[in-house]
């Protein structure tokens, strides 16, 4: 068979970013091998490793990243490009993928996601919720959801939510066990539900303020996680206290599940936004996408 280089390309750019031959060629419906193949004959064709496999996981080799980098957005745009030959004139067809928080489901998604796929309803959503903080384009994902403080500067981003409060809270049956916390460094004498976004490193410090002034809390507990819902349960269940954007919690907290503390000391965040590379083109899924949520965006102000 003759060697194609745009299918060998597409095919290295699925491996790249899923680090997975097997997930890969799920993707792309072909099988192991023949993905396998087609990424053999590239690196033969370039004269160059891209990628290192081993009997546990994929590993990009320096042109690999590099080659990933250039040719990723491209072969997106190519794809996105074959498919609105097939769409009538002024339908908007595609696929967005999107990496979002926990929080996001309820807050942002559960009133955008409906109205967007009745509009749009040729385009295809893929919603990856997870926790850590994600390498959008290094994952392949077109658009992420997360607080500000998480996005980088070079991102364009699009507010979705309103500001809110990160708040420290417990359940009734920990908070009569355990007593109530009456100033930041008393967090330290307490069971709390801890935050890790990756495997290594220290869970993160709970922050707070009052005033001018903040503290960085470096809590400790019998449970870690990287998983909002996790530490919702958790403190509802009474393990520990829970550090968590409050409007997340609204109906535990109008049901009495759990109580606010240290409620003089809570920050405010500016809320969840949307962000993507602005070196980027929009493509015009994405573009859609982004005038949905600032049409709900401005209807909920309103």
């Amino acid at each position: 068979m003759a060697f194609a280089p745009l299918n060998a390309l597409n095919a290295f750019v699925a491996v790249a970013r899923r680090l997975s031959y097997a997930a890969a060629a799920k993707d792309l419906g072909v099988s192991t091998s023949a993905l396998s193949q087609s990424v053999r004959q590239l690196e033969e064709r370039l004269g160059v490793t891209l990628l290192t496999r081993t009997s546990r996981s994929v590993v990009l080799t320096d042109a690999g990243e590099r080659l990933l980098d250039n040719a990723g957005p491209a072969i997106d745009q190519a794809l996105e490009s074959m498919k609105t030959v097939k769409a009538r004139r002024g339908e908007v067809t595609g696929r967005v993928r999107l990496t979002v928080p926990t929080a996001a489901v309820t807050l942002v998604l559960a009133r955008l996601l409906p109205r967007f796929v009745e509009r749009h309803p040729k385009v295809e959503v893929e919603v990856r919720v997870d926790d850590r903080l994600v390498d959008t384009v290094a994952e392949g994902f077109d658009a992420g959801i997360r607080l500000i403080e998480s996005i980088d500067r070079d991102m364009v981003h699009v507010r979705l939510s309103a500001p809110a409060r990160l708040v420290v809270v417990g359940a009734p049956s920990y908070l009569e066990r355990r007593g109530i916390p009456q100033k930041p460094a008393d967090l330290l004498q307490h069971d709390c539900i801890c935050m890790r976004w990756a495997t290594a490193g220290e869970p993160w410090a709970w922050e707070l303020e009052r005033g001018k002034k903040t503290w960085r809390v470096p809590v400790r507990g019998p449970v870690t996680t990287n998983n909002f819902q996790l530490m919702r349960l958790l403190a509802v269940a009474g393990v520990g206290l829970s550090y968590v954007l409050e409007p997340t919690i609204a109906d535990e907290l109008s049901r009495g599940q759990l109580r606010v503390v240290l409620e003089p000391y809570a920050p405010e965040v500016p809320g969840l936004f949307l962000y993507f590379p602005s070196r980027a083109q929009v493509s015009p899924a994405l573009k859609a996408f982004v005038d949905v949520a600032h049409e709900i965006r401005k209807a909920k102000a309103g």
